[in-house]
């Protein structure tokens, strides 16, 4: 023994393999979820913004679209020179790449922000439409909605003061060989440089680190724990309210025989809302555990942060990427109207368009089937 008293980890040689074996595969997993995504992102707000898409659902749904396409957008460029572009080390260290790490960190926890801002729009707009349809119009209409989107995007980026104002670029003196390296025992040239940094700001250290631990709990209770806990009570009710509907609905209509328009148009509320819960369940799969993290080290400390936080990083990274690309799928999977928007506008001119026999007109008439 060295007399050095040896510091109990929070987490220990696990998160440290997980870190490792994940760290290398980062950048180009990023940048093909942030291509796919881009691409996706525009196929969504191309569709959704079609005359025969327009609704207070989907026009949340494009705002949503928006933001994490600006997301995409934006972490692509840094992604590539962060995690895949090998520099030496005093050009990593630039003020230059120091200031784009810095936009970055601004710009994506913004629009991030949007994003959750408008998931808990949807939940809200859908639990109305769901147990208060007689007040939907009225509560969720159109105005509303613009309303709603539009204070989305001009509130989240004051949410974030805290976070402009805790960090700012901070310079440190070190030795650098010829190449821009750390030198070792063999070198011959070095010189003193500056190397430039994303830490605490002045006013962030000031009064025992208060505004940067006012960033941290902003960060975790405002912007993640209370929009899961909020998006869990919704979608929790909002099950049960179509489970409640659906009974009401059989028990109305048992020994009656329903129009086909009013079975269709049950079969596509119920269909609307099952995609919009999978939507919810996504977000809160990849926020919550994250915001748990933030709310940990709050209270464990600098070194928790270090142990865990930070190893998990990368993931929380791909997973939150991943979450704003997929929505595309989600609605290919789950909505008809959403697909037969789609294929109505890439469909290939060669591709005939399949016939639908009309049995109540006794004709044939042309029509782009819903599967």
């Amino acid at each position: 023994m060295n007399g050095t008293a040896v510091r109990e980890r929070w987490c220990g040689e696990a998160f440290d393999s997980l870190h490792n074996a994940y760290k290398e595969a980062h950048g180009y997993s990023s940048l093909v979820v942030c291509l796919f995504g881009s691409v996706a992102n525009v196929l969504n707000i191309v569709v959704l913004t079609r005359r025969e898409m327009s609704s207070p659902t989907n026009a949340i749904l494009t705002g949503l679209a928006v933001a994490d396409l600006l997301v995409m957008l934006e972490y692509i460029p840094y992604c590539w020179r962060e995690v895949l572009a090998v520099r030496p080390k005093r050009d990593k260290y630039s003020y230059g790449h120091a200031l784009l790490v810095l936009l970055h960190a601004h710009f994506s926890q913004v629009f991030h922000t949007i994003s959750i801002w408008l998931t808990i729009t949807l939940a809200v707009w859908r639990y109305i439409a769901v147990v208060y349809p007689q007040r939907n119009r009225e509560w969720c209409g159109m105005q509303q909605t613009i309303i709603a989107i539009t204070s989305g995007y001009l509130i989240c980026p004051i949410l974030c003061i805290p976070l402009y104002l805790a960090f700012d670029i901070q310079p440190r003196g070190t030795i650098l060989d010829e190449f821009g390296n750390k030198p070792t025992v063999n070198t011959t040239k070095f010189t003193n440089t500056t190397l430039y940094y994303v830490d605490l700001s002045e006013l962030g250290r000031a009064n025992d680190n208060l505004l940067a631990t006012i960033n941290f709990w902003v960060y975790s209770i405002v912007i993640k724990i209370i929009p899961c806990i909020a998006l869990t009570i919704l979608s929790l009710r909002l099950i049960s309210a179509l489970i409640d509907t659906k009974r009401r609905r059989e028990a109305l209509t048992s020994g009656s025989r329903k129009t086909p328009r009013i079975a269709e148009k049950e079969r596509q509320t119920d269909r609307t809302t099952r995609m919009l819960l999978a939507v919810l369940l996504l977000f809160l799969i990849t926020e919550f555990p994250q915001g748990v993290l933030v709310l940990l080290s709050i209270y464990r400390g600098q070194e928790f942060f270090t142990d865990c936080y930070q190893k998990l990083g990368e993931i929380m990274d791909i997973l939150a990427l991943i979450n704003s690309a997929i929505n595309f799928m989600i609605y290919c999977a789950m909505s008809r109207q959403f697909r037969t928007t789609f294929s109505l506008l890439f469909r290939p001119r060669w591709l005939p368009v399949p016939q639908v026999e009309n049995a109540q007109n006794n004709h044939t008439t042309t029509m782009v089937t819903q599967v």
